[in-house]
C-alpha cells in the first residue's frame, strides 16, 4: 500500500496503535451517524474496526502531520462493496474526519488525492460517492473535487448505521489531464 501526502497530510495505511485516536474520534456521537456507522463504544472496538475493516490496500488513515494522529479515513470500495450499483471498473469513495477538523479543506485535500490516485495508477473509469442529505457538507467535498450529482437517489443495506436513510448519488467520470 502507497502513502500519498500534501503539505498538511498524510494517507497512510492503519496501525494498531491507532486505535485510541480512533476512539477519541471516532466515539464522537455528531460522527459516526454522518458517515453511515455508529459511535464507537471503546478502544477494543476501534482496534478490532482498523484490523477488520480499515486493514485494506485501499483504506488510508488521514494523518496530521503536524501533530501525526490519526483524524479520519479515506478509501474506496470496488464493485461487490459498494454501497450502490457501479461497474465493474468503478469504485465509490468514501471518508470522515473528526470534528475538530471540519471545515478545513482536510477532506477535500485526501479525496483530490485519492481521486488521482485511482484514475491514475489504477486505471478506474469512474468514482461514485454518496452522502445524507443532512450532512450537505459531504456533498460540497465532492462537489469542490469534481463530483457530479447523478439525480439518483439510493439505500445503502451495506451501511451500519442509517441504511433506512436515502443518500444522494454523486459520480466523476475519468479524466484525462492536459499537459502543458
Amino acid at each position: 500500500m502507497i502513502n500519498m501526502e500534501t503539505e498538511r497530510i498524510v494517507l497512510r495505511p492503519w496501525r494498531d496503535d491507532d486505535a485510541e485516536v480512533l476512539f477519541k474520534y471516532a466515539s464522537d456521537p455528531e460522527v459516526g451517524p454522518r458517515a453511515g456507522w455508529p459511535p464507537h463504544k471503546s478502544v477494543e472496538e476501534s482496534l478490532e474496526i482498523i484490523r477488520t475493516i480499515f486493514k485494506s490496500d485501499h483504506m488510508w488513515a488521514i494523518e496530521l502531520k503536524e501533530t501525526g494522529e490519526a483524524i479520519g479515513c479515506m478509501g474506496y470500495m470496488v464493485h461487490g462493496e459498494s454501497n450502490i450499483e457501479i461497474g465493474e471498473n468503478d469504485v465509490e469513495a468514501g471518508y470522515w474526519v473528526a470534528r475538530p477538523y471540519w471545515n478545513r479543506g482536510i477532506c477535500t485535500e485526501a479525496l483530490q488525492m485519492v481521486i488521482d490516485y485511482c484514475f491514475e495508477e489504477k486505471g478506474f473509469n469512474a468514482i461514485w460517492a454518496d452522502y445524507f442529505p443532512e450532512n450537505p457538507a459531504s456533498g460540497k467535498v465532492m462537489e469542490k473535487c469534481g463530483f457530479c450529482d447523478t439525480g439518483l437517489v439510493n439505500r445503502c443495506s451495506k451501511l451500519q448505521m442509517g441504511a433506512d436513510r436515502l443518500v444522494k448519488i454523486m459520480k466523476l467520470e475519468r479524466y484525462e489531464k492536459i499537459l502543458d
